[in-house]
Protein backbone atom coordinates (compact mmCIF):
# COMPACT_ATOMS: atom_id res chain seq x y z
CA UNK A 1 0.00 0.00 0.00
CA UNK A 2 2.94 2.02 0.14
CA UNK A 3 3.68 5.40 2.91
CA UNK A 4 2.11 8.89 3.09
CA UNK A 5 4.02 11.32 4.78
CA UNK A 6 2.22 14.17 5.82
CA UNK A 7 4.07 17.86 6.94
CA UNK A 8 3.15 21.50 7.12
CA UNK A 9 1.01 21.77 10.02
CA UNK A 10 1.70 24.52 12.90
CA UNK A 11 0.24 27.15 14.73
CA UNK A 12 -1.43 29.95 13.08
CA UNK A 13 -3.54 33.29 14.01
CA UNK A 14 -6.68 33.27 13.09
CA UNK A 15 -7.47 34.85 8.80
CA UNK A 16 -3.30 33.24 8.23
CA UNK A 17 -2.06 30.79 5.57
CA UNK A 18 -0.66 27.32 5.96
CA UNK A 19 0.22 24.72 3.36
CA UNK A 20 -0.30 20.87 4.31
CA UNK A 21 1.86 18.37 2.03
CA UNK A 22 1.54 14.91 1.71
CA UNK A 23 4.21 12.77 -0.11
CA UNK A 24 3.60 8.95 -1.70
CA UNK A 25 6.19 6.34 -1.61
CA UNK A 26 5.60 3.01 -2.66
CA UNK A 27 2.19 3.43 -5.59
CA UNK A 28 1.97 4.91 -8.77
CA UNK A 29 0.76 7.86 -7.46
CA UNK A 30 -0.97 8.66 -10.74
CA UNK A 31 -3.31 5.55 -10.16
CA UNK A 32 -4.14 6.73 -6.81
CA UNK A 33 -7.04 9.43 -5.95
CA UNK A 34 -5.66 11.54 -3.12
CA UNK A 35 -7.52 13.08 0.21
CA UNK A 36 -7.79 14.97 3.50
CA UNK A 37 -9.33 14.55 6.26
CA UNK A 38 -9.35 15.96 9.93
CA UNK A 39 -9.96 14.87 13.54
CA UNK A 40 -10.94 17.72 16.30
CA UNK A 41 -10.17 16.92 20.07
CA UNK A 42 -13.47 15.23 20.77
CA UNK A 43 -14.71 14.67 17.38
CA UNK A 44 -15.08 12.07 14.61
CA UNK A 45 -12.60 12.60 11.44
CA UNK A 46 -14.20 14.13 8.74
CA UNK A 47 -13.93 14.67 5.47
CA UNK A 48 -12.33 17.96 4.33
CA UNK A 49 -11.34 17.56 0.20
CA UNK A 50 -10.54 14.73 -2.50
CA UNK A 51 -8.92 14.92 -5.91
CA UNK A 52 -9.69 12.00 -8.00
CA UNK A 53 -6.55 10.64 -9.88
CA UNK A 54 -7.77 11.92 -13.02
CA UNK A 55 -9.78 14.25 -14.61
CA UNK A 56 -9.05 17.21 -12.14
CA UNK A 57 -12.17 16.05 -10.30
CA UNK A 58 -12.20 17.69 -6.42
CA UNK A 59 -14.94 17.79 -4.06
CA UNK A 60 -14.70 19.81 -0.59
CA UNK A 61 -16.33 19.87 2.66
CA UNK A 62 -18.75 22.88 2.89
CA UNK A 63 -16.96 24.23 5.57
CA UNK A 64 -13.79 24.67 3.80
CA UNK A 65 -15.60 25.54 0.29
CA UNK A 66 -13.66 28.41 -0.96
CA UNK A 67 -11.32 28.54 1.39
CA UNK A 68 -8.95 25.28 1.13
CA UNK A 69 -7.46 24.45 -2.24
CA UNK A 70 -6.46 20.68 -2.71
CA UNK A 71 -4.06 20.07 -5.75
CA UNK A 72 -1.43 17.74 -6.43
CA UNK A 73 1.91 17.24 -8.41
CA UNK A 74 2.01 13.74 -9.93
CA UNK A 75 5.62 14.65 -10.68
CA UNK A 76 6.86 15.08 -6.67
CA UNK A 77 4.15 12.34 -5.55
CA UNK A 78 2.77 14.99 -3.63
CA UNK A 79 -0.77 16.27 -2.75
CA UNK A 80 -0.72 19.44 -1.67
CA UNK A 81 -3.82 21.54 0.58
CA UNK A 82 -3.66 25.09 0.57
CA UNK A 83 -5.69 26.61 3.46
CA UNK A 84 -6.43 30.20 3.64
CA UNK A 85 -8.62 32.30 5.76
CA UNK A 86 -8.03 30.04 8.78
CA UNK A 87 -10.69 30.15 11.21
CA UNK A 88 -10.62 28.82 14.99
CA UNK A 89 -12.52 25.75 14.29
CA UNK A 90 -9.99 24.45 11.65
CA UNK A 91 -7.73 23.01 14.72
CA UNK A 92 -7.34 19.29 14.37
CA UNK A 93 -4.92 16.46 12.94
CA UNK A 94 -4.90 17.00 9.25
CA UNK A 95 -4.72 13.51 7.80
CA UNK A 96 -4.17 12.35 4.23
CA UNK A 97 -5.27 9.20 2.31
CA UNK A 98 -4.81 6.88 -0.64
CA UNK A 99 -7.81 5.25 -2.70
CA UNK A 100 -7.87 3.00 -5.55
CA UNK A 101 -11.66 3.38 -5.94
CA UNK A 102 -13.11 4.22 -9.43
CA UNK A 103 -15.96 5.42 -7.44
CA UNK A 104 -15.16 8.93 -7.73
CA UNK A 105 -19.00 10.11 -6.22
CA UNK A 106 -17.51 8.27 -2.47
CA UNK A 107 -14.37 9.56 -2.00
CA UNK A 108 -15.83 12.11 0.45
CA UNK A 109 -16.18 8.58 2.81
CA UNK A 110 -13.43 7.82 4.86
CA UNK A 111 -13.92 3.72 3.99
CA UNK A 112 -12.95 4.46 0.09
CA UNK A 113 -9.13 4.97 1.40
CA UNK A 114 -7.20 1.86 2.35
CA UNK A 115 -3.64 3.87 3.35
CA UNK A 116 -3.48 6.43 5.77
CA UNK A 117 -0.86 9.35 6.34
CA UNK A 118 0.53 9.97 10.44
CA UNK A 119 -1.46 13.59 10.49
CA UNK A 120 -0.37 16.65 10.99
CA UNK A 121 -1.16 19.42 13.90
CA UNK A 122 -2.85 22.27 12.68
CA UNK A 123 -3.81 25.19 15.19
CA UNK A 124 -5.19 28.50 14.40
CA UNK A 125 -5.55 30.54 17.80
CA UNK A 126 -8.56 33.27 17.87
Amino acid sequence: QGQLVESGGGLVQAGGSLRLSCTSAGRTFSSISMGWFRQAPGKEREFVATRARSGGITYYADSVKGRFTISRDNSKNTVYLQMNSLKPEDTAVYYCAASESSRYWSLRSENEYDNWGQGTQVTVSS
